[in-house]
């Protein structure tokens, strides 16, 4: 039996402020956030096909800075934007991104039973206590004949930052994830399909990754703050240990898709 609980839980407040950090220059660094939001649009799109886009109501859950709820609502009757930090979703409204913003956790979304004919979450339920709760609610909140979508990191995800921080401190500096096995119990209530993709970014240097990892809010935020203060004494030894290959460190994400059907 798997659990698709985070064993340490999330503090909310600490993700909701690490993201709403990240706001202003969040579009320009999370090109990996962009890259696995493409994929699962094609596959939320696929899913409802062959209904008509522009007559559908969407929720971006986990909208962020609202990114691709610009590009859903370019499509489509209406998309709500929702996410947990009052400034990522300050930034969305202020670029007009999407029909409406509601500030809500994706554990207890404040949305009527089968309000939406499609729900897109991107890299946003990792941050959540219970993978379940939050599919549980995404399906409620999602007529019959609808889609689920959403995209998370599972378990490898960060090896290499992993492996190098092992040899530096007994400290965790990024978070835990789920196992394959996990997000799979999760869905399995539901007719879905799940998928996985690995991703290998490369950067120029340490000090690079880590503000790629901080300008996207991804730092530990679990239990709070980021776990001590980045001395150049640890900096030093972070990059001893760190698996660089020809002068460049990567840096593995292991993603999970999956795609619910709803059926009610």
């Amino acid at each position: 039996m798997h659990s698709a609980v985070n064993i340490v839980p999330v503090n909310k407040a600490a993700v909701a402020a690490a993201f709403g950090r990240a706001a202003g220059q969040y579009d320009a660094v999370a090109h990996l956030q962009q890259q696995t939001g493409q994929y699962l649009r094609e596959l939320t799109t696929s899913s409802l096909f062959p209904q008509q886009l522009t007559q559908l109501h969407g929720l971006d859950a986990g909208c962020g800075t609202g990114f691709f709820s610009e590009q859903w609502q370019a499509e489509c009757g209406s998309v709500t934007a929702l996410d947990l930090s009052p400034a990522m979703l300050a930034h969305a409204r202020a670029k007009q991104r999407a029909s409406c913003y509601v500030q809500g956790d994706i554990e207890q979304l404040p949305f009527a039973d089968n309000q939406f004919d499609f729900c897109f979450s991107n890299l946003a339920v990792q941050w959540c206590d219970s993978l379940s709760t939050a599919l549980a609610g995404l399906f409620r909140v999602t007529r019959a004949g609808g889609t689920v979508a959403f995209s998370t990191l599972s378990t490898g995800s960060l090896a290499e930052l992993n492996q190098a921080f092992a040899c530096v401190d007994s400290a965790r500096h990024a978070n835990g994830f789920l196992s394959r096995e996990a997000i799979r119990a999760a869905c399995r209530p539901y007719r879905h399909t799940l998928s996985e993709v690995q991703y290998r970014l490369t950067f120029s240097s340490l000090p690079a990754l880590l503000h790629s990892l901080k300008g996207i809010g991804a730092t530990h935020v679990h239990q709070g703050r980021t776990a001590g203060l980045m001395t150049r004494n640890k900096l030093a030894q972070l990059a001893a240990h760190y698996p660089a290959e020809n002068g460049e460190y990567p840096l593995s994400y292991s993603i999970q898709y999956g795609v619910i059907h709803v059926e009610k």
